[in-house]
């Protein structure tokens, strides 16, 4: 679009203080939409940051459930984390019913699994075994309660039934080219997901992203500047959503001085050393 401003500027008092006004002006919302961009793109701290309200919600009943924790933890990794989150403590039909809204709402607000009609772009939910099981259910349900949203739910065994329906999985059926969301926790080496990547394709199902409740965030190794998270992505071409990740863990410490000033520090200074 052209805007006439030769008029206006002849017209000033002093025409070349003008005509330079206008340029850094312009300079300026050139500069501003490019940084814009480059967020956009890259998913900077400022975008990573913005604490929703449902996620400050899940927070705050992590925190009461005993879900998410502040202390000192020995990871598998063998690093100790000032935090550390159980998802196997979500033990009550509250906190389910409260897991269950907080996926529905970070699906609803992720871009990659709605489309533009609000609906979604995945036909059934896929909870791996085991913790992937009461998940993808809880899950399932609160799209349909909170959004009028009715996908299907599978999962899978472990280990193979011989007698009634049989096989390794069980619920909705996901051959034909059904898209799938599968379901988890967390991701820490990305195994299950992997696997579950495998056996859909296997079947003709096209998964099409995962979702967990926590992105911890971090490198897999100090040589290694990918997150678990971010590997998946990678390796696999899906869309990986969580409910928070550490940067938004971080706010929601900052804006929480209750939590005390030494969480919040220990938890700036793993994201420093680990974080993405």
């Amino acid at each position: 679009m052209l805007i006439p401003v030769s008029r206006g500027i002849s017209k000033a008092a002093d025409p070349a203080a003008a005509a330079k006004e206008l340029v850094e002006n312009i300079n300026k919302v050139r500069s501003k939409i490019q940084q814009e961009k480059t967020s956009s793109s890259t998913g900077s701290d400022d975008t990573n940051n913005t604490i929703q309200p449902y996620q400050k919600d899940f927070l705050e009943f992590s925190l009461a459930e005993g879900v998410l924790k502040f202390g000192s933890f020995t990871l598998k990794s063998g690093r100790t984390s000032p935090y550390f989150f159980n998802a196997g403590l979500f033990a009550s039909g509250a906190a389910l019913f409260k897991l269950g809204t907080a996926y529905a709402s970070a699906i609803m607000k992720s871009p990659e699994l709605v489309d533009g009609n609000g609906g979604v772009v995945f036909d059934v939910i896929f909870g791996p075994a085991y913790k992937g099981i009461s998940l993808g259910a809880v899950v399932c349900a609160a799209l349909y309660s909170d959004y009028g949203i009715n996908v299907g739910f599978a999962y899978n065994r472990k280990e193979a039934k011989d007698h009634g329906e049989g096989g390794t999985l069980v619920g909705a059926s996901m051959g034909d080219g059904k898209r799938v969301l599968v379901v988890d926790d967390v991701i820490t080496a990305g195994t299950a997901i992997r696997e579950s990547h495998t056996m859909l394709q296997s079947i003709g199902a096209e998964m099409v992203g995962v979702i967990i409740a926590l992105d911890r965030a971090e490198k897999r190794s100090l040589d290694d500047p990918v997150s678990a998270v971010q590997a998946v992505q990678r390796d696999l071409s899906v869309s990986a959503i969580s409910i928070v990740n550490l940067p938004q863990l971080q706010a929601f410490l900052e804006k929480s001085p209750s939590y005390g000033e030494d969480v919040l520090k220990s938890v700036r200074d793993y994201r420093t050393e680990y974080g993405v």
